[in-house]
């Protein structure tokens, strides 16, 4: 191999060296780029009214015949549904439930036994969007006491009120969850003396949906929580 050919394989040898110093260089300055980053996190609230009320009316009847137990339900039954239509709702709204019927004798001899050898717990379910009725006719039901209707202890508790509309109000609270997490991206950069670039990642939360307070449960907050890593330049 002559001078020449040893000149020109070191030029392409030095041009090789050259140009993977410069990829190298750039690899190494993206590197420490994309490793300068922030996680913050953005948060979106919402109070929203509830839409949809579901108040399971239990109550008990007792009675020592079983064709006087199925008497006594059937004019609990006709109380309680008088006292939903007074208050504006419908069939269609109202359901009733199995009884379960207890033979309070089959354990117990002689004095032991109760007054009434049959006991029954009876239940009709209010499903309903008419919500303001609802909790009217909850804060009236000591009327079906006057009326002989044995309510259950937990009667007031046991009454739900669910929002179901979540779906329709979802792209705009991440929205609002994404854009406050960027605020705080951009506070941090600003006492940072850096800039925001692109996103690195980003963790959405799980949708909590909670009672404003005890005393107003048809009101429900909503929130969701935006986990996001910005990339800082």
């Amino acid at each position: 191999m002559d001078s020449k050919q040893y000149g020109l394989m070191g030029g392409l040898l030095a041009l090789g060296l050259v140009v993977a110093a410069v990829i190298l260089g750039s690899a190494i300055r993206d590197f420490r780029i994309s490793d300068r980053f922030v996680e913050v996190k953005g948060l979106a609230e919402r109070e929203v009214p509830a839409d949809l009320a579901i108040w399971p009316i239990n109550y008990q009847i007792a009675a020592n015949s079983l064709d006087d137990l199925r008497d006594r339900m059937e004019a609990a039954d006709e109380s309680v549904v008088a006292f939903l239509k007074l208050r504006g709702f419908e069939d269609a709204e109202i359901s009733r439930n199995p009884p379960r019927i207890t033979d309070q004798w089959m354990h117990s001899y002689g004095d032991q036994r109760p007054a009434n050898r049959f006991m029954a717990e009876r239940g009709l379910t209010l499903k309903s969007d008419k919500v303001e009725a609802t909790r009217g006719a909850l804060q009236d039901a000591s009327e079906l006491v006057g009326q002989g209707v044995v309510l259950s202890p937990n009667w007031g508790q046991a009454a739900q009120f669910l929002f179901t509309g979540l779906n329709d109000i979802k792209p705009e609270m991440i929205a609002e969850a994404t854009a406050d997490a960027r605020r705080a991206a951009n506070r941090f950069a600003a006492d940072s003396d850096a800039a925001i670039g692109p996103i690195r990642s980003a963790r959405q939360g799980f949708f909590s949906i909670d009672e404003r307070d005890p005393s107003t449960p048809e009101i429900k907050v909503i929130r969701v929580v935006t986990t996001i890593e910005y990339v800082l330049e």
